[in-house]
């Protein structure tokens, strides 16, 4: 299983050529189990602004895997920023914490194009894709 990261279905709904979009078509091809979670899903969502391609997003992802977010994901996305503030290093969007903190609680990776995951990997259990 894989969780994607609302950047990389940015850039693959968009058609653009990119690594991690390439990464995403592949795991596709070879019908892996993708994931997403309710962050993921809001970002991916509330970025389209033309409602037939919200529709047919919505549906799209309905299909994947939705890994739910409970208080305890609330509660180490809360640890994992506050270890890495100690660190000396500050993640951007507190959000990406929260999406870390789903991947880190089903021990599965994350498919991504943020520098921020790669920090909080650094510092953490996150695994990311290669």
């Amino acid at each position: 299983m894989v969780l994607v990261d609302t950047t990389v279905w940015i850039d693959f709904f968009a058609d653009r050529i990119e690594p991690h979009v390439a990464a995403l078509q592949e795991l596709i091809e070879n019908e892996e189990d993708l994931c997403l979670c309710g962050v993921i899903l809001a970002e991916v969502l509330q970025g389209i602004q033309s409602d037939a391609d919200y529709i047919k997003t919505k549906d799209y992802l309905a299909e994947l895997i939705f890994l739910p977010m409970r208080q305890a994901t609330f509660v180490r996305a809360a640890e994992v920023y506050r270890s890495l503030r100690k660190r000396g290093g500050t993640i951007r969007k507190p959000v990406d914490c929260m999406i870390a903190s789903v991947a880190i609680e089903h021990d599965i990776r994350l498919l991504h194009n943020d520098r921020d995951f790669d920090y909080i990997a650094k510092h953490s259990k996150l695994r990311v894709c290669d």
